[in-house]
């Protein structure tokens, strides 16, 4: 099970394109109501949530991806829970992934202390002990981080090939990403 955080002001590309990747490739892909079961993007599109923050099973959970934007990440970034479910995660060795401002919340965490990581510019201060690389998105382990909308769709191919790296392929290919 891969779990996507959304809180109100959530990048909507950011969430958006991994979900689809993620789901092309046959994954089950929950979205988490963090602001709410209706959670706005920051360009105003409306999401209905698939469960409430309350219902994350850790158990179940694989990987667990936090969209960026503004105010998106700040919002996730104040709430304890999110906050205790991604370190959860870290700590028990499963897949953790932020794109945009979010990897601040990863930063904040201790989670990218000797990591390659990357974020939108004017965050990087917030990545604490990561080393900072410029790319569209960098995995580090069981650590996904992607620089922003433009990365978006080459995040969620690095989050499926954690995966299947011949299926983040395939899907690649089928949706002409690379001709």
């Amino acid at each position: 099970m891969v779990y996507i955080f959304l809180a109100d002001g959530f990048e909507e590309t950011e969430m958006i394109a991994p979900w689809d990747v993620l789901i092309r490739g046959g994954l089950e892909v929950k979205t988490v109501g963090v602001t709410g079961e209706y959670v706005k993007g920051a360009h105003g599109m409306v999401m209905k949530s698939d469960i409430s923050l309350n219902e994350v099973m850790m158990d179940e959970g694989d990987m667990f991806i936090l969209p960026g934007g503004m105010p998106g990440t700040s919002n996730l970034d104040e709430c304890d829970r999110v906050r205790e479910i991604i370190l959860n995660a870290y700590n028990s060795g499963k897949y953790v992934a932020a794109i945009c401002a979010a990897p601040m919340i990863l930063g904040k965490l201790g989670i990218l202390k000797g990591r390659k990581a990357t974020c939108f510019p004017g965050f990087e201060e917030y990545l604490e002990g990561a080393q900072l690389v410029r790319e569209h998105s960098v995995r580090d382990g069981k650590v996904i981080t992607a620089i922003g909308a433009g990365g978006a769709l080459e995040f969620g191919f690095n989050l499926l090939a954690c995966f299947d790296e011949e299926k983040a392929s395939d899907v690649r290919k089928s949706m002409q990403y690379e001709l």
